[in-house]
C-alpha cells in the first residue's frame, strides 16, 4: 500500500514538473512578398499554391512583373480568390510590350468576376510594406527583376531593410543529365536575369542578403506524370485550379495554324524558392560571390560573397515535399 502510495505522489510530481515547463515557442510566420512573372510558364503558380497552403508564410502581398503586368494582376486576383485569399493585395509593375505572345494562361486569367478595380503600383506597394516591417520581409521573386530594379533605384536605402531577397535565376556551372543521354548544357543566360539584366546587377551590389536558386538546382525538378496523377486527384480548390492552368499551359496552338504543342512534364523550377525556405535540407546554401556580367551570364568570381546560392538539390525529396504539402488536411 506504501509502495502504490509513493507510486502515485511520483506520478503527481512528475505531472507537476511537466506542467510547469514552458510550452515549445511556436515561430512567428515569415512575411513574404512574391514578385512573380505568373502565366507564362506553369510553374508560378505551381509557387504561389505552395505559399498558400504554407502556414509558416505571412503572404503581405503579391507582385505582377514582366510584360502585361495588367493580366498578370488579373490572373493574381482569380486565384487569390477563388482560394479564398482575397485578402491579400495584389500589387501590379509597369507594363511592358514585350513576350506577350508567351501567356499561356491568359484564357484563364481573363476569365473570372474576381478581377479587383485596381492595382497599386508594386514599387509603392512593396517600399510601404518595408518601411512598416523593416528587417522582417523576405522578398521571393520568381521572374525577371524589373520591378527589383526599379525599387533600388527609388529607395535603395528602404530596400536594403529586406530581411533578404530569394531569387530563382542564373546559371552557375555545366548541367548534365543524370542519365547520361543528353548533352552536358554549359553555363549560359538564363531567362529571369536576362531580360532585365540591369536591374540583375543592381541587386547582387545593393547589399541586401541575398538567397539564388539557379538552374544548377531547379532545372531537374521535373512534376512527372504520377507525381501530377496524386496532386490533380486530391481535388481541394488549389489542386483543382492547378490542373486547369497545367493543361491550358501544356496545350500551345501556334499562331496561324490548327497544330497544337503538346509539352506535358512542367518544371517547378519557381517553387523551390518557397521549398527552401520551408526545408533548407532540399537546397542548401553556400556562400558565393556572384557578377552578373553584361551579356546575362552570371559568373563566380573571387571576393567578399554577395549571395547564398544553392548548386544542388534533392529532387526527389523536394517533389514528395511539394505533393505532400498541397495535399495534407
Amino acid at each position: 500500500m506504501r509502495k502504490m502510495l509513493w507510486v502515485v505522489v511520483a506520478l503527481a510530481m512528475l505531472s507537476t514538473a511537466a506542467a510547469a515547463q514552458p510550452a515549445p515557442e511556436r515561430r512567428a510566420p515569415e512575411k513574404i512578398i512574391i514578385d512573380t512573372d505568373v502565366g507564362d510558364d506553369i510553374d508560378d503558380a505551381f509557387a504561389l499554391a505552395l505559399a498558400l497552403k504554407s502556414p509558416e508564410f505571412d503572404i503581405l502581398g503579391v507582385s505582377a512583373a514582366f510584360g502585361d503586368t495588367a493580366t498578370r494582376a488579373r490572373m493574381l486576383d482569380r486565384m487569390l480568390g477563388e482560394a479564398g485569399r482575397g485578402d491579400i493585395p495584389v500589387a501590379a509593375g509597369k507594363p511592358a510590350a514585350v513576350n506577350l505572345a508567351h501567356f499561356t494562361q491568359r484564357q484563364w486569367a481573363d476569365g473570372g468576376k474576381l478581377a479587383r478595380p485596381s492595382h497599386p503600383d508594386s514599387v509603392d506597394f512593396i517600399l510601404r510594406q518595408i518601411r512598416k516591417y523593416p528587417g522582417q520581409i523576405t522578398l521571393v521573386a520568381i521572374g525577371p527583376l524589373p520591378n527589383i530594379g526599379a525599387l533600388i533605384d527609388k529607395d535603395p536605402v528602404t530596400f536594403r531593410k529586406l530581411k533578404r531577397v530569394v531569387i530563382m535565376g542564373g546559371s552557375i556551372n555545366t548541367l548534365t543529365d543524370p542519365f547520361g543521354v543528353a548533352a552536358p548544357i554549359a553555363p549560359h543566360t538564363e531567362w529571369n536575369i536576362k531580360n532585365d539584366i540591369s536591374s540583375a546587377q543592381k541587386l547582387f551590389a545593393v547589399g541586401v542578403p541575398l538567397q539564388v536558386l539557379p538552374l544548377d538546382s531547379t532545372a531537374n525538378l521535373k512534376m512527372h506524370e504520377l507525381a501530377r496523377d496524386a496532386l490533380f486527384a486530391h481535388g481541394s480548390v488549389l489542386t483543382d485550379m492547378l490542373a486547369v492552368l497545367y493543361n491550358q499551359w501544356s496545350y500551345r496552338r501556334e499562331e496561324g495554324s490548327f497544330a497544337v504543342t503538346r509539352k506535358p512534364t512542367p518544371t517547378l523550377y519557381d517553387p523551390m524558392t518557397l521549398a527552401s525556405l520551408l526545408d533548407p535540407s532540399l537546397c542548401p546554401m553556400i556562400p558565393m560571390h556572384i557578377q552578373v556580367e553584361d551579356d546575362g551570364m552570371t559568373r563566380p568570381v573571387p571576393g567578399t560573397p554577395n549571395a547564398q546560392v544553392c548548386l544542388k538539390s534533392d529532387d526527389d525529396a523536394f517533389l514528395h515535399f511539394y505533393v505532400k504539402h498541397l495535399v495534407e488536411k
